[in-house]
């Protein structure tokens, strides 16, 4: 019972340091942003009111939406969009129309992630040292530089891994919200009546006599819950309780007595709206505050750079993306993982923000309405999961997605009006990399159509192979193709040049499959075609570690006896070459091909032994 109590105390700490690091942050710039804009006069009725749709949309959007409805949706234990995006498509399998345009759509939210991980590291440091400003102006001008150093440390220990400081995530950031729930009932004492504004009568009176500014105002007031998603996106590491247990004992009640507090602090002094969140702290305090918020966004911003190569890798599986180099920074745990072109990407990108928009303020316009398209996607992908996927009555799904729908609808009309200053930016981030994505998965599948059309049955040529057969040498031959029972060309290459077959020849192909994991058991589909030669099919969720030489392992008692000094691997390196007329625009179709090209070998993603691969390749128009 006892070690059960420290694993959930240690999985809840956890949860503290990676899932709430972003939302924990919002703390630094939502007041300021709804307050500062202009549009909310400083009088009692106003910020009580304003308090109470902060107040409400924590509780509706998180402690509702994601902690009671969405988490329930797990994908085999795991959350996120691509868990949610798998789970609907398979609930719609039958509808194949329906599903083309769910996978459409959730793959758009996918692409949306990677501009709201540009934002968030941008704006989370930003904003932390802009507390040097309450310190002293002439800090103003060493803001955005000391910001890029930050920045750029914090990409450049990314290869080295993070298991070596992310356990102090946990413990640091349960200082961080003990501190923000200090600073609020600091503020909350010298006006206790601020309290009232939990009541929800205050949001509903704000929103009558202020129904324009109510909508303006949404843009801003979602900057408090941008971190949402992570409850679902890293359901898969600390589980429902621990996330839930966090949220309901530690984060919300930390996250409502800082917004109170600064709300306390505006009505006695409201030109301190200029940063609410640093002048709640007395003088002594604000150089240790400001290096502990930006502690607290440089863990918020590991958050959603480790979620970047998780989603990345996933998307890989899933067929969306090329391979890329993924290497592995931790020999115990596979999932730490680190791709340097998703890593410096990322960088490049998130400078040319921090430059573009030099403060939190103008980067704050740029925020939320990734966020947003992303939260009305969940509700879209949940309502399919939760009528198709689990059969519930129609208006039972209704009602339950309807509610989220209309609100995560507001939020997202209102960051509309943000577009032209700043809302534009996550967007076209976005639609490049869904350009990438479909042109990807659109080329591979008329690449694949192309070699099925050119294909030579393989138990067919094998029985003209033995007919009259070359020579038998020492050893195993595996060959990666894409479709099984075809000829791979790598074969047809070794045939020609080399004149020889291997004593034991296995054609192997890999499947990612639309579910997080696929076990030991299910790993393998083996049929034999004679001749020591066999058909293999290797299954993989989009979360396992692909590992070729592991997984023929299990080859070991079935006639085939791996030895991997004598193993080696064929691997087909095909050149694609764009034709007019081929099935895409010809930019995407060369688009395609540079992304083939430049494609990371399989040997690398499979785990295949670099000293037993041989690559042959050809020419394929398409």
């Amino acid at each position: 019972m006892s070690s059960k109590k420290s694993s959930l105390a240690a999985l809840t700490l956890g949860a503290i340091g990676v899932v709430y690091g972003d939302i924990g942050t919002s703390v630094l710039y939502a007041v300021k942003e709804v307050f500062g804009s202009g549009h909310v006069a400083f009088t009692p009725d106003n910020v009580y009111g304003i308090l109470s749709i902060f107040f409400w949309t924590l509780t509706v959007i998180v402690s509702i939406k994601y902690v009671a409805l969405v988490l329930r949706a797990d994908n085999h234990g795991e959350g996120g969009l691509v868990a949610m995006l798998a789970l609907a498509s398979q609930a719609v399998k039958d509808k194949p129309e329906l599903r083309r345009i769910l996978l459409i759509v959730g793959i758009f939210g996918t692409a949306l992630f990677y501009g709201d991980g540009v934002i968030t590291p941008a704006i989370t440091v930003l904003s932390a040292v802009e507390g040097l400003e309450v310190i002293s102006p002439k800090f103003k001008e060493y803001v955005v530089p000391i910001t890029l150093m930050i920045l750029f440390a914090l990409f450049a220990v990314q290869k080295r891994g993070t298991a070596g400081i992310g356990k102090f995530f946990g413990p640091i950031t349960l200082v961080w919200f003990g501190v923000l729930a200090l600073l609020g009932v600091a503020q909350i004492i010298t006006y206790p009546s601020i309290l009232q504004a939990i009541s929800p009568h205050y949001a509903l009176m704000f929103m009558w006599a202020n129904p324009g500014t109510t909508f303006i105002i949404l843009g801003a007031v979602v900057l408090c819950v941008t971190g949402a998603e992570a409850l679902y996106a890293d359901l898969g590491h600390f589980g429902k309780k621990p996330i839930r247990l966090a949220w309901f004992a530690v984060v919300m009640p930390a996250l409502t007595l800082n917004y109170f507090g600064q709300g306390a602090l505006l009505l006695k002094t409201p030109e301190a709206v200029k940063n609410p969140f640093f002048l709640m702290a007395p003088d002594w305090a604000l150089i240790p505050l400001v290096l502990l918020a930006t502690m607290a966004g440089v863990i918020a911003s590991q958050a959603l750079i480790t979620g970047a190569f998780s989603v990345t890798k996933q998307v890989i599986q899933l067929g969306y993306l090329p391979r890329l180099n993924i290497q592995h920074t931790s020999v115990r745990d596979t999932g730490q993982i680190y791709i340097p072109m998703v890593n410096w990407g990322l960088f490049a990108t998130i400078v040319l923000a921090v430059v573009m928009f030099r403060s939190s303020s103008n980067l704050a316009a740029a925020y939320g309405i990734a966020v947003c398209t992303d939260m009305l996607i969940t509700t879209i992908l949940t309502f399919y999961v939760i009528r198709y996927g689990w059969k519930y009555p129609l208006w039972l799904c209704v009602a339950a997605t309807g509610i989220f729908f209309v609100i995560d609808f507001a939020f997202f009309a209102s960051n509309l009006m943000k577009l032209f200053a700043g809302g534009w930016f996550p967007l076209v981030i976005g639609g490049i990399i869904f350009t990438l994505m479909m042109t990807w998965k659109q080329g591979r599948a008329m690449l694949n159509a192309k070699l099925r059309d050119d294909a030579i049955d393989l138990p067919g040529f094998l029985e003209a192979v033995f007919i009259n057969p070359p020579a038998r040498v020492e050893g195993t031959a595996v060959f990666l193709t894409a479709e099984p029972g075809t000829v791979p060309n790598a074969l047809l290459h070794n045939l020609k040049h080399n004149k020889v077959l291997h004593e034991n020849n296995l054609f192997v192909t890999v499947r990612n499959h639309e579910v997080p994991w696929i076990g030991l058991d299910k790993r393998l589909a083996i049929e034999s075609l004679g001749h020591h030669c066999w058909q293999v099919v290797i299954h993989y969720g989009f979360k396992n570690d692909p590992d070729v030489p592991k997984a023929l392992q299990q080859m070991r008692g079935r006639g085939c006896e791996l030895d991997n000094m004598t193993t080696s691997y064929f691997l087909s390196r095909d050149v694609v070459v764009p034709t007019i007329g081929g099935g895409m625009a010809q930019w995407r179709e060369k688009l395609f091909a540079q992304m083939h090209h430049n494609a990371s070998g399989a040997a690398d993603f499979l785990n295949l032994p670099n000293n037993s691969v041989v690559e042959l390749g050809s020419k394929i128009e398409i």
